[in-house]
C-alpha cells in the first residue's frame, strides 16, 4: 500500500514514562493480560522518522493520566512535542479532579487539536460530575477526543458503549474517537457511532492477527461508517508487537474498496481536522 497516511492514534511520552509503560507490557502487566513485545523503541526522533518512512504524514502524541496530577505535566510535554515536531497533532489528556475544566481550558487555549482518555487504564467513571463541564467544553469547541472505552483488553467497571453512550446523549456535540472500534464490544460502539453524528471508530489494531477483528456480518456497517467519513486509521505505534504495515495489510485484505482505505487512511481525518493539513 502506497499512500499517504493520517494515523491519529500513536504515542508520544515524555522519556521516563514511556519507558515505565514499555516495561509494563514487557511484563505483561495485569491490564495487558499476555505477552506484548514492544515493536519499535528508539529515541523520539528515531521513532518519528520511522513514521514518516511509513508515509504517515500527521499523526498524534496520545498521552492518558492513570491518576490526578499527572495530566498538566503530560500536556505540557505533549504540546512542546507538537510545536517541534512537523505533522504532530497538538495532544492533551485530563482526568476527573478538582481544577480540571481549568487546564483543558488553558491549553484549548493554546491551541490543542486532540485529546486522549482511557477509561480501561484510569479506571474512572466518564459520567463523573466532575468531567461533564469538560465534555461540554470540548463538545463546543468542536475538539475530537480519542476515548478508550472497550472493554479489551481487560474490562474495568466503566468499560463498554452504556457509560460513554450516557456522555454521548449527554453531551450531543461531542466529537469522540473511539479507540479500537470499542473492541471487543465491536456492535455496541458501531451503534453508538450510526446513533450519534460527531462519533468516529479508529482502527487500531483491529483486523491484525494478534488483536482480533469485529464479526464478519459486521463488516458492510463498517464500510458504509468508512465511506461515510467516519472511520479513522489508527494504530498504537510504537507499542505495538508486529511491523506498522501489518495494521495497513489488515485493512487492505478486508476487500472493502480502494475508496474505501482511501477515505480511511486519509481523506477522513484530513476532513476532521481541517486546517493546516495536507497531503
Amino acid at each position: 500500500m502506497t499512500r499517504a497516511l493520517f494515523d491519529v492514534h500513536t504515542h508520544f511520552l515524555p522519556p521516563r514514562m514511556m519507558r515505565k509503560v514499555w516495561a509494563y507490557f514487557d511484563e505483561a502487566g495485569p491490564l495487558v493480560g499476555r505477552q506484548w513485545p514492544i515493536r519499535y523503541r528508539g529515541s523520539d526522533e528515531e521513532r518519528v522518522a520511522t513514521l514518516r518512512g511509513f508515509g504517515v504524514r500527521h499523526f498524534s502524541a496520545l498521552a492518558y493520566a492513570h491518576r490526578p496530577g499527572m495530566a498538566a505535566d503530560l500536556n505540557a510535554w505533549t504540546m512542546d512535542f507538537a510545536e517541534r515536531t512537523p505533522g504532530c497533532l497538538p495532544s492533551a489528556t485530563f482526568f476527573p479532579e478538582p481544577g480540571v475544566l481549568g487546564y483543558v481550558a488553558d491549553v484549548l487555549a493554546r491551541g490543542a487539536r486532540i485529546f486522549k482518555v482511557h477509561l480501561q487504564v484510569g479506571g474512572y467513571d466518564p459520567r463523573d460530575p466532575a468531567l461533564d463541564p469538560v465534555w461540554g467544553r470540548l463538545a463546543a469547541a468542536r475538539v475530537p477526543v480519542v476515548v478508550h472505552a472497550g472493554s479489551g483488553p481487560v474490562a474495568n467497571g466503566f468499560t463498554g458503549p452504556g457509560p460513554f453512550g450516557e456522555v454521548l446523549r449527554r453531551h450531543p456535540g461531542l466529537v469522540a474517537i473511539v479507540a479500537h472500534m470499542g473492541a471487543p464490544e465491536y456492535d455496541g460502539f458501531l451503534d453508538l457511532a450510526e446513533e450519534h453524528r460527531d462519533v468516529y471508530l479508529d482502527t487500531t489494531m483491529v483486523f491484525t492477527d494478534f488483536f482480533g477483528s469485529p464479526a464478519a456480518g459486521l463488516l458492510p456497517r463498517i464500510r458504509t461508517l468508512g465511506l461515510a467519513g467516519r472511520v479513522l486509521l489508527g494504530s498504537d505505534f510504537p507499542n505495538i508487537p508486529y511491523p506498522y504495515e501489518h495494521q495497513l495489510e489488515s485493512l487492505e485484505r478486508l476487500d472493502l474498496g480502494e475508496e474505501w482505505l482511501q477515505s480511511v487512511c486519509w481523506d477522513n481525518a484530513a476532513r476532521l481536522f481541517g486546517a493546516g493539513v495536507s497531503e
